[in-house]
């Protein structure tokens, strides 16, 4: 159940950055069907992040203590891209013009999953 509900989180953030970022588009001829892709996406998202985050926090731990972590958002812009990428190949219409789109999307995905999991109590 709780990962059902960190997908959703993670899908009305992706529909929120969809609205706030140009460069960031979700399309479909209907509301459910963007709303399906937005939860796949989100899914695809959350393993990315699951499987590939990780990795690149051991591998870059000189780059985030050097930075004071704001490499971090670099990171995340790069994964948000990967997402879109590997969406693009599952062909979903789900798509991340460029780096920029990508990092400004990140910030918004994350303030807006931080603050719904604040508003929706892991309890």
């Amino acid at each position: 159940m709780r990962i059902i509900l960190k997908v959703a989180v993670t899908a009305v953030a992706l529909w929120i950055a969809t609205i706030l970022i140009e460069g960031i588009t979700v399309s479909g001829d209907t509301a459910p069907r963007r709303a399906l892709t937005l939860a796949a996406v989100a899914a695809i998202f959350g393993v990315v992040n699951a499987v590939i985050k990780p990795v690149v926090k051991t591998l870059g731990c000189a780059f985030y203590v050097l930075t004071l972590g704001l490499i971090g958002l670099v990171v995340n812009a790069l994964l948000l891209l990967l997402t879109s990428r590997v969406a693009e190949e599952l062909e979903l219409p789900f798509d991340v013009t460029g780096f920029w789109p990508a990092f400004w999307g990140a910030i918004v995905v994350g303030l807006i999953g931080w603050v719904l999991n604040l508003l929706l109590n892991d309890d």
